[in-house]
């Protein structure tokens, strides 16, 4: 009975496991069917979307070259140690791994955590760049001992003369998230996939749509620990413009030669079609540096420096013209009938106001005699233009300044310029909270007040003055043989026609300025004339004080201005000088002037 009874438990027990296993086998096959047969597309997709990538290929950077197609951008071949920023690595352990055979310095960690902190806009970030021939052998030997490194070859930008076109050229820098919001803002995100770097000053800036290229991609398929398996498609990017500039490199390097140490800057450019020649900010900075991301140190020596040489002073260095403002000013006069030759009146060094209130000092201590308008362009006679500028008023005097280009953008091509200040009444009780007194329209005359002007605007409007009467003008620009410049003229603010004789006496009396007797007769002679105009701007004021200029601290003195063109009856060439503390205009500015137009009209005859 027992043993029966045995039987029948035993026998209910496997039964009841063969209905289990059976049901295990049924629920199997029902899941297998369900995945085979059901959800055979979902998993068909998916199995492909992990065994194929879609790999961006970016394109190369344009070359920048200047007017004789001298590089002055370009990309270098180079290898980098780089590392995936979406992995949980420890970025320590792996720098002491690959110390033996790469050495990971604290400045190569620094970068890379400051790439990491500021969100680069990169697939892979660098821990080591431009890697030696050595290093690069050294870490292939080794190379399967680092799962996590990638080995990438990269085109580095390459600034050729450095120092010399910082300002003008700009430099390239890592994408950052601002750059994100702006090329999403702007619809043009899909195009910097694969690129690391955007253009962030100068011409790099400018011309990014042209310079930067369309990216390329690479279909390809991986197995589970992502080796390559073959190449399923391909299609190659479409490599950036290159493009030419104005600049002439050699007339480049004349002009930073004959500034020196001096801080301020020069512009030379044709007065025919407007192309930059020379384009010069100093002091100035190694843009090299900044490529890969500028480390701390050097970032902080050029930002703590009290020089600004990341500041491109052609086109955001604000300055007071002082006299170098003459020449307008005379032809304002002359356009309204006032102090038409031969008028002349008797310069006694001083100009009282015809109320008394107030005397005007002349630069020159005892006058300069009997003075006419051309005689006082060379001159530079303060009393002629003081009273010249309150017989004419503040709206005429602007409104021939504005005509001239001052004011506002010239519209060169390089961004963030600077519109300078041509003030009014409405002005200064905006921003100063006063009226306008009488005596500041007197000392507006010469340049000072509130007048503020950029050198590529002095450039500009000297280039109006030497062109022949009425001839088209073309806004200054750094792209060379571009249609859409050139046919850019300054329709807004180009001066009206000219009365009769007008600028016959304006260049009459700037080339009278290089004779004996003028503010920069000490370049008289030679085999070509210089039509010029000297200029002298205080740095600070003293109530009406005087001062000694050779007993003031260096960053006190007064700047240096000088504009001028040559050959001064068929004109060439219009260069506009400011040596900041510089003193005299003549002596400062006007010789750094003369070894640009030197080196231009004499040295290829």
């Amino acid at each position: 009975m027992q043993k029966n009874q045995l039987k029948f438990i035993f026998e209910k027990r496997l039964n009841a496991l063969s209905l289990f296993i059976l049901l295990m086998i049924f629920i199997v096959i029902i899941k297998f069917f369900y995945i085979q047969i059901i959800q055979h597309n979902y998993f068909e997709k998916k199995s492909n979307n992990n065994s194929v990538k879609v790999v961006p290929i970016p394109p190369a950077r344009g070359i920048i070259f200047d007017r004789n197609k001298r590089i002055l951008a370009e990309n270098k071949i180079t290898h980098n140690l780089e590392i995936d920023p979406s992995k949980k690595i420890d970025i320590e352990k792996i720098a002491n791994e690959l110390n033996p055979f790469v050495p990971i310095t604290k400045n190569n960690l620094a970068q890379y955590q400051r790439i990491i902190k500021n969100n680069y806009f990169s697939s892979t970030v660098p821990i080591k760049t431009d890697l030696t021939e050595q290093e690069l052998a050294r870490f292939l030997t080794n190379k399967y001992l680092f799962n996590n490194i990638f080995l990438k070859t990269r085109l580095k930008r390459h600034y050729q003369h450095k120092e010399l076109t910082s300002h003008v050229v700009g430099y390239i820098n890592r994408i950052n998230q601002r750059d994100i919001k702006l090329l999403t803002k702007n619809k043009r995100l899909s195009l910097y996939r694969g690129s690391d770097h955007i253009g962030k000053r100068g011409i790099e800036q400018r011309y990014e749509n042209l310079i930067h290229g369309i990216p390329g991609f690479e279909k390809i398929e991986v197995d589970a620990k992502g080796n390559i398996i073959r190449t399923l498609e391909k299609k190659e990017p479409i490599h950036g413009q290159d493009i030419q500039l104005s600049i002439d490199i050699e007339l480049q390097k004349k002009a930073v030669d004959a500034f020196g140490s001096r801080k301020g800057a020069l512009v030379a450019l044709s007065p025919h079609n407007g192309e930059i020649l020379a384009y010069v900010s100093q002091p100035y900075f190694n843009p090299n540096l900044f490529v890969n991301g500028i480390d701390h140190k050097n970032w902080n020596i050029l930002n703590n420096n009290k020089a600004r040489p990341l500041l491109d002073r052609v086109t955001k260095g604000l300055y007071p013209p002082g006299s170098t403002i003459k020449p307008f000013i005379a032809i304002a006069g002359l356009e309204n009938n006032l102090r038409v030759p031969p008028f002349q009146i008797n310069d006694p060094g001083f100009f009282t106001m015809p109320n008394q209130s107030k005397t005007f000092r002349n630069w020159k201590r005892d006058g300069h005699g009997q003075v006419d308008m051309v005689k006082a362009i060379a001159v530079s006679s303060d009393t002629f233009f003081y009273g010249l500028g309150l017989e004419l008023g503040l709206d005429k005097m602007n409104q021939t300044l504005k005509a001239y280009g001052f004011g506002h953008k010239t519209g060169v091509d390089i961004l963030g310029e600077k519109k300078g200040l041509v003030a009014n009444k409405e002005w200064k009780i905006k921003n100063k909270k006063e009226r306008w007194y009488a005596g500041e329209t007197v000392i507006t005359a010469i340049g000072q007040g509130f007048t503020l002007v950029t050198p590529i605007q002095l450039a500009n409007a000297t280039a109006k003055i030497a062109l022949p009467n009425n001839q088209n003008y073309i806004s200054p620009h750094l792209l060379l043989n571009s249609n859409q410049l050139k046919q850019r003229n300054d329709k807004l603010y180009t001066p009206p026609p000219n009365k009769k004789n007008t600028m016959s006496y304006i260049k009459e009396g700037m080339e009278a300025v290089t004779d004996s007797g003028g503010t920069a007769a000490f370049l008289k002679g030679g085999s070509y004339k210089i039509a010029a105009k000297t200029g002298t701007a205080q740095v600070f004021g003293l109530a009406g004080g005087e001062y000694v200029e050779e007993d003031l601290p260096e960053h006190l003195k007064d700047h240096a201005l000088f504009i001028a063109y040559a050959p001064a009856k068929k004109p060439e060439l219009v260069v506009a000088v400011i040596v900041e503390n510089g003193g005299s205009g003549g002596s400062a500015a006007g010789p750094i002037a003369k070894k640009v137009f030197d080196h231009y009209l004499l040295s290829n005859q």
